[in-house]
């Protein structure tokens, strides 16, 4: 169970994620956990959360950018700084040095397990 990321591009892809996680988040991290960077060669997926989706959240957030410099964003909505560098944290708590990303919304219904293809 859980949320796997293909990478279904030409390039190797980076990821990360966003999430509704007030449990392990509240006060300064607002509720939102934030995890990444998760290297992904073409024709390869990586698991990136491995729990039940559904009994989390209905909705999810990424980012991805590709080494041509393709990238998978958002639509303004939810920006955030996130480390260059592997990452867990909760939002906004500690990001130096960090790098602005525009997470993309993703609705995976009411399914625990869900695979995201990245492709073009």
């Amino acid at each position: 169970m859980g949320l796997t990321i293909a990478n279904g591009y030409t390039d190797q892809i980076s990821v990360c994620i966003m999430f509704e996680s007030p449990d392990t988040c509240s006060g300064e991290g607002l509720g939102w956990e934030m995890m990444g960077w998760w290297n992904i060669d073409p024709n390869d997926s990586k698991l990136v959360y491995a729990n039940d989706l559904e009994d989390l959240n209905q909705y999810w957030y990424y980012y991805a950018q590709a080494v041509d410099g393709r990238t998978w964003t958002g639509g303004g909505n939810w920006t955030a700084s996130v480390p260059t560098e592997a990452f867990d944290q909760c939002f906004g708590i500690g990001v130096s040095p960090g790098v602005e990303v525009d997470f993309r919304e993703l609705d995976i219904n009411s399914y625990d397990d869900f695979t995201l293809t990245l492709v073009e």
